[in-house]
């Protein structure tokens, strides 16, 4: 088995740290009641023909706003399917049966906790659509595939210079400032082929009159450099940004759903051990 991305330990890192914290304290937070609100902001950005949801992935009120946005537009008819950054592509649950078990869905994913996402804190989602006959496809792209995204400097060409320095920016504070810089390029290529990869699973699962439902980081749905950049023109989008106190403030984004601020955490320090700083 291969081990997991350093980003995806991170992720792991905090979805635990999150969970943990809403176990040991009973935060109403926590039980993922239905966001207030939600459903009004929803409609303001509806009809689409691609919902992008960005969210916080250690905010367990970011969850809540997924599986609620999932509902509203599955009992209307207009959940065309639902795309996650958390599985790769070319995995989707087409044919399952709206009754089939958690762990069918799981297999028909690929989905493990190894890769960095937890299924206690998306399953919800993810079953929320599969009850509802909606498939979920996942639209990441794969591992198999990130060393030739690396090397392709065609990518690079995909953003203006000002969006690619502003992605090499993110990939360093991602990665808290520890990778080498001769890693920087090749770490960009790899998100800019993920957005390209979720950008053309979202046009594959377009419907007319429909809404495809991407669910993904901030930084993966960000207007100005992430998945809509590999949108084609007239290819109608929305973008809600789920944002946890003033973390990832000034996103573009259609609308922000704000939540309240997460306890502060010092999310590099498994990175800075495992790189030996």
């Amino acid at each position: 088995m291969t081990s997991p991305h350093p980003c995806a330990r991170l992720a792991r890192l905090l979805l635990t740290a999150s969970l943990t914290v809403c176990l040991a304290t009973g935060l109403v937070a926590c039980a993922t009641p239905q966001p207030p609100g939600a459903s009004a902001v929803l409609d303001r950005l509806l009809p689409t023909q691609a919902l992008l949801l960005g969210e916080q992935h250690d905010a367990p009120e970011h969850q809540a706003l997924q599986k609620l946005a999932v509902e509203h537009l599955a009992q209307r008819g207009r959940l065309a399917a639902v795309v996650l950054e958390m599985a790769d592509q070319g995995r989707q649950t087409d044919g399952l049966a709206p009754g089939a078990s958690e762990a069918q869905v799981r297999d028909t994913l690929g989905w493990s906790d190894d890769t960095g996402w937890p299924w206690p804190t998306y399953g919800p989602v993810v079953m929320a659509a599969v009850r509802a006959g909606v498939p979920v496809a996942g639209g990441n792209l794969p591992r198999n595939a990130m060393r030739g995204a690396m090397q392709d400097a065609a990518l690079d060409a995909t953003l203006d210079p000002t969006g690619l320095n502003a992605q090499k920016q993110g990939i360093r504070e991602g990665h808290c400032g520890l990778l080498p810089e001769g890693q920087i390029g090749p770490m960009t290529r790899i998100q800019l082929a993920r957005d390209r990869a979720l950008a053309a699973t979202l046009q594959q699962r377009a419907r007319p009159g429909m809404t495809v439902l991407l669910i993904a980081g901030n930084g993966h749905v960000r207007q100005d450099i992430g998945v809509p950049r590999h949108l084609p023109a007239g290819f109608d989008h929305r973008v809600l940004v789920a944002r946890a106190g003033d973390a990832g403030a000034g996103l573009p984004a259609d609308a922000v759903w704000p939540t309240p601020a997460l306890p502060p955490t010092d999310h590099c320090a498994e990175l800075r051990q495992r790189f030996g700083r």
